[in-house]
């Protein structure tokens, strides 16, 4: 997909006609990869268009807290960290293994030290406080300690069964008026794309009738955005 403004925040990046001369092989390695993106010399591997990256940081814009689950190298924390004052909180949740195998292609791995590393520059001039969670995104839903969340930013195991968990545990904690945000989840859709396990989650939820107290707000390539009523 098409870059976000994620690579902005990459000053120190090598340029990108050295970095597509880079073989497959050696830019897949987990290990080089890891020390080249955790000392900035490569941004983080796109996660969205650049469409879907500017609805996120609309979305995201002016919230006390923001929730994404599945972070990978952090190109959409990095969106969040733009639009997100020091008065605000990030929270992100990812246990850095795919274990269904449906979220990531193969052989693209993250390393959560090098992306936690990535993550605090990007957040330290101005930037939200961020809190880490190094689990299971369902895990860590049932015994989230708050604050409620004005956006979460479903991202995680694309499973249809882990992305339902992920509604599941993780929409009771939206404040009146939030949003929770879908990624993936308009395969065969007209001008989408994605997933089947989060497309089937959001056909079931949102199609016909919604959840109560809930509305399906937007749909842009991938993303859908639902919305809790006040």
């Amino acid at each position: 997909m098409p870059a976000g403004t994620a690579t902005s925040l990459s000053a120190m990046s090598l340029p990108a006609k050295l970095r597509a001369l880079t073989p497959d092989w050696l830019r897949d390695n987990p290990r080089v990869r890891a020390i080249m993106y955790g000392t900035g010399l490569i941004p983080p591997r796109p996660m969205h268009s650049g469409r879907e990256a500017t609805l996120l940081m609309a979305l995201a814009r002016d919230a006390d807290c923001v929730v994404e689950l599945g972070v990978y190298e952090g190109s959409s924390a990095s969106l969040f960290c733009q639009v997100l004052g020091p008065a605000a909180r990030l929270v992100l949740v990812d246990p850095f293994e795919d274990p269904s195998g449906t979220a990531l292609r193969p052989g693209h791995r993250a390393s959560p030290a090098a992306t936690r590393r990535a993550v605090a520059r990007w957040a330290r001039s101005g930037g939200p406080t961020v809190d880490w969670y190094i689990a299971r995104s369902q895990d860590v839903g049932r015994r989230y300690p708050g604050p409620p969340c004005d956006l979460v930013f479903i991202d995680g195991e694309h499973s249809e069964e882990g992305a339902r968990e992920d509604w599941d545990v993780w929409h009771s904690h939206v404040s009146p008026g939030g949003a929770v945000a879908f990624h993936d989840a308009r395969l065969d859709k007209p001008q989408g794309g994605g997933h089947p396990g989060p497309t089937a989650v959001v056909d079931a939820l949102f199609r016909n009738a919604p959840p109560d107290g809930w509305t399906l707000e937007r749909e842009l390539d991938t993303l859908v955005v639902v919305r809790r009523r006040v």
